[in-house]
């Protein structure tokens, strides 16, 4: 195993050994920090993703946002373009299913996709992260790939982690893009 996939495993390991409880309070914290967040604030189009596999959860956050009237939306695994991801509309009504990865998306519904540019938001999930905004996902370059451009949209990244996912280094590769902003329930890093 190299280097970053051992780092994946070790870190997948210690966010899955939270408790229910840890969790939620974890989710809570999350939706707090979110809320008085000046570009959440002022966003009315945010990207987010169904917890899947120990993440930091999202619901808190995910109901605060409806609350706040603003419009959501989830990664669907591109079906025609592999390796990318579309962003389809997310309601409590919305119909989930089961992708290839077996994480919940949104029915394909092509009248449902929000081109990425007009994003104001992308909550990125993450596996590690160091202080330098280096950050190490599953492993499939999705998130990479839609955010490889940000810099030039006004669509803004913010990873989001638990606090047990930050290390000292992210081996990093050339693809892999930094985010100006990681989230946990406990921090705020700003890296820009």
């Amino acid at each position: 195993m190299n280097t970053r996939s051992q780092l994946r495993l070790q870190l997948k390991l210690r966010r899955k050994a939270l408790s229910a409880e840890e969790q939620e309070s974890a989710s809570l914290k999350l939706a707090q920090k979110l809320s008085q967040h000046k570009r959440i604030q002022q966003a009315q189009h945010i990207a987010v993703y169904l917890t899947n596999d120990g993440e930091l959860p999202t619901s808190a956050f995910i109901t605060w946002c409806w609350q706040q009237q603003k419009k959501l939306y989830l990664p669907v695994v591109h079906p025609f373009s592999p390796g990318n991801l579309l962003f389809l509309e997310y309601l409590p009504s919305t119909s989930l299913v089961k992708n290839a990865f077996n994480i919940l998306e949104p029915a394909l519904n092509v009248t449902k996709v929000c081109p990425i540019a007009q994003l104001d938001i992308i909550c990125s999930p993450l596996v590690a992260f160091d202080n330098t905004g280096a950050r190490l996902g599953m492993g499939g370059g999705f998130y990479d790939r839609t955010l490889a451009h940000w810099q030039n949209t006004n669509t803004y990244p913010i990873g989001l982690a638990h606090d047990c996912q930050k290390v000292e280094k992210v081996p990093i590769q050339d693809w892999d893009i930094p985010l100006p902003e990681i989230i946990t329930p406990n921090n705020h890093f700003r890296f820009v």
